[in-house]
């Protein structure tokens, strides 16, 4: 399973550095911040045939699965330019789709980010519950806790993050690394 992530701005982390006492109250804290723009299954990948490939080196699968992905983004994401986006405060979700709740988070606010959103879920099916008319950027910052400790977090005030990704990266879930980018320039 790949994703597909807006890379974020060091900001993001100073923030979430900053909101940590506020989130020991939570039964886990994210550590790696992440801002998903698609999630991208072995049938994205395969076009519709085989998996990441077989073979004894998984690395070397990965790669030409890498590969194929790239093939099958590059004609949805032409002529895209680089997306403007923002982190306008914190927010959420009480009962979320999978995992426990309440889980945290900064809210994402790009018309850029939602267009391009909707693009990918024409070319790659939607993951149900999370993607397409149901997708909310965020950036997860905690979950698993009491609903009123999250309510007086997302009350609390904060300065927002305006940046501009030029770029996404291709994140490896069975790793858990970045495995490529795709350009929007």
């Amino acid at each position: 399973m790949f994703s597909l992530n807006v890379p974020l701005p060091p900001a993001v982390d100073r923030l979430a550095n900053d909101r940590h006492p506020d989130l020991v109250a939570f039964d886990r804290i994210r550590e790696r911040h992440t801002l998903v723009c698609k999630r991208l299954g072995s049938d994205d990948v395969r076009g519709g045939g085989g998996g990441r490939g077989g073979g004894r080196d998984p690395g070397r699968s990965r790669d030409r699965a890498v590969t194929r992905l790239r093939e099958r983004l590059r004609p949805v994401l032409t002529g895209t330019d680089p997306l403007d986006l923002s982190i306008t405060g914190i927010g959420y979700f009480e009962e979320p789709v999978r995992g426990p709740g309440p889980v945290v988070y900064l809210r994402v606010e790009s018309d850029d980010l939602d267009r391009v959103h909707r693009r990918l879920c024409g070319a790659f099916d939607p993951v149900t519950g999370i993607e397409g008319e149901e997708y909310v950027p965020h950036v997860t910052l905690a979950r698993g806790g009491s609903i009123e400790r999250a309510q007086a977090i997302a009350d609390s005030e904060m300065d927002p993050i305006e940046w501009r990704a030029r770029s996404l990266t291709i994140y490896d879930a069975e790793f858990r690394e970045p495995a490529g980018t795709v350009s929007l320039e």
